[in-house]
Order: structure tokens, then C-alpha cells, then sequence
């Protein structure tokens, strides 16, 4: 495939290499220094974009990309209060849009145990949810978007949690998140169920940033030729052996 990557830090690059190990061809680099050589790509020039770059930039990338044709697969966070006109834009074009908040198949994983863990702990009041996310001092959003998605698949279990919040204090109706940016941390995600005579935790380490960017490069194998708004629920149906 020739893949255009939009935003060029290190999960562009990181993106870039594995594409490259898996026989793609780099269609283009786009960062925010030469956006001007967006317009100079025609519709044949790329099969599939893939956008890491900052919630400041991607959605005005996501559109361009879905006007001209192009799938979009998005890893960047922070840009969601967007989504609903991404979506709608993306079915007036008929194209074809992936979003996760992360593209990790551990993570992916993780996602599930998180809502089947919840499911358990509905019956069992006495334990405070709480969650810590620790991620390399770069990181400009705060929660992480996984973060984000697992708080949400907690309140999908918890019928008392409608909200997440990043104020650490005990909130009766809120999923509390405590963000720390520290050193090169790919990413550290926490879920703790703790109650006054024990602590249930769930955890999941990333060593690196090779599981994120090859789910990415997976979705947009994946995504190439089709039509319609993905995640990875839709991926991992069809290749949870990845």
C-alpha cells in the first residue's frame, strides 16, 4: 500500500518503519513545517492516511483527507469533542474513517478485561474504582484517551458511575483518573478496586511504542478498500490471532 503519514514525532517514524518492514511504500510525510505538500498528493497517490499528530491539527487533517478520498486511520486524542462531524463528513463522502484512542492489541485486550472485571464489581459496592495513567512527559493531553476508554467501559458496567473526572478526591459518581507525565513512559494504565480490607488491580505496561504502531499499520491494512466508521472491535473481530 502507499501509506501518507500525517505527523512525523516518533510514532511517525515508528509507524514508517514497521510500514516499511511489512512492504508498504511512504506515500508522504506531513508534519506541521511542510502541510503546504498535502495539496500537491492527487487521489491515486495514497491507498490509506495514518494521523498521529496533535489534537490541535487532526481534525483539519481528517477532513482534507476525507474529501480527497483517502481512508483515514486517527490515533491522535484530545480532538473528540469533533467526532460527531468527523463521522458525518465521513458518510457524506463515503469514505472511510478508524478511530482508536490506542492501537495496541494488548491494550485492545485490556479494554475487555476492564468491562468484564466492572461486570463482577457491580455487585460489590464496597470497592472504589479509580484509575492512575503515567505516560513520558511529551504527552500533551491529560487523561490519555485509553484512560478515557477505560473510564467509559466502566461506566458502561457501573449504572452509579456517569462521568469520569480528573480530580482525584472520591467522587460518589465519577471514575477519578490521575495523570502523571513522567521521563519516556510509552504508557502505564491502572484500574483499582480498593476497599477498606483489600485491593483488586488490574494493569497493563507498555515497553514500547512498536505494539501501538503496528495495530496502526494493521488497522490500515485492514481498512483499505472499504467504506464506512471502524475501531478495533472491528479489526479484532477478524484478527484477534494478530
Amino acid at each position: 500500500m502507499k501509506i501518507l503519514l500525517l505527523g512525523y514525532g516518533k510514532m511517525g517514524k515508528t509507524i514508517e518503519q514497521i510500514a516499511l518492514d511489512r512492504g508498504h511504500e511512504i506515500a508522504g510525510r506531513i508534519d506541521l513545517q511542510n502541510r503546504a505538500e498535502l495539496e500537491t498528493l492527487g487521489a491515486s497517490d495514497v491507498d490509506v492516511a495514518i494521523e498521529f499528530s496533535s489534537p490541535e491539527s487532526a481534525v483539519a487533517n481528517i477532513q482534507d483527507c476525507l474529501k480527497r478520498g483517502w481512508p483515514v486511520v486517527c490515533g491522535t486524542t484530545g480532538w473528540l469533542g469533533h467526532r460527531t462531524e468527523i463521522e458525518a463528513l465521513c458518510r457524506e463522502t463515503n469514505g472511510a474513517f478508524f478511530y482508536a484512542s490506542n492501537y495496541s492489541i494488548g491494550v485492545n485486550l485490556f479494554f475487555r478485561l476492564n468491562k468484564i472485571l466492572a461486570r463482577f464489581m457491580k455487585s460489590y459496592p464496597s470497592y472504589r474504582v479509580s484509575m492512575t495513567e503515567v505516560h513520558h512527559t511529551e504527552k500533551k493531553d491529560a487523561p490519555s484517551g485509553t484512560a478515557i476508554t477505560l473510564a467509559e467501559g466502566i461506566m458502561e458496567e457501573l449504572p452509579t458511575k456517569k462521568r469520569w473526572s480528573s480530580e482525584t478526591a472520591e467522587q460518589p459518581d465519577a471514575v477519578a483518573i490521575e495523570s502523571l507525565r513522567e521521563g519516556t513512559v510509552p504508557g502505564t494504565h491502572v484500574v483499582r478496586y480498593d476497599s477498606e480490607v483489600d485491593t483488586i488491580e488490574i494493569k497493563h505496561v507498555a515497553h514500547s511504542r512498536q505494539g501501538f504502531a503496528l495495530g496502526a499499520v494493521i488497522a490500515g491494512e485492514w481498512l483499505a478498500g472499504r467504506q464506512g466508521i471502524f475501531g478495533m472491535e472491528d479489526l479484532l473481530g477478524e484478527t484477534v490471532a494478530v
